[in-house]
């Protein structure tokens, strides 16, 4: 999806998507767009955050080449 700018914007329009759906105020044909356009969003989310697990994992792995289990810290855990 290359009108998608980032994860952030995607995110938010999928959201979008979902609150006019629930609505239940659209016609068929426009519920059947969003739902489509709302398909192609999750894909998109869903690839960025494999590519995301991908990166950290790379990151994170030892010089034995085996991935290191490290606890994620929240700001709050800080």
């Amino acid at each position: 999806m290359s009108d998608v700018p980032d994860f952030e914007t995607a995110l938010k329009r999928l959201e979008e998507i979902v609150r006019k759906l629930e609505s239940g105020d659209q016609s068929l044909d426009s519920s059947l767009e969003l739902f489509e356009e709302g398909i192609k969003l999750s894909r998109f989310c869903h690839t960025k955050l494999e590519q995301a697990e991908r990166r950290v994992e790379i990151l994170l792995k030892g010089e034995s080449g085996q991935v290191r289990a490290m606890p994620f810290e929240t700001e709050n855990e800080k």
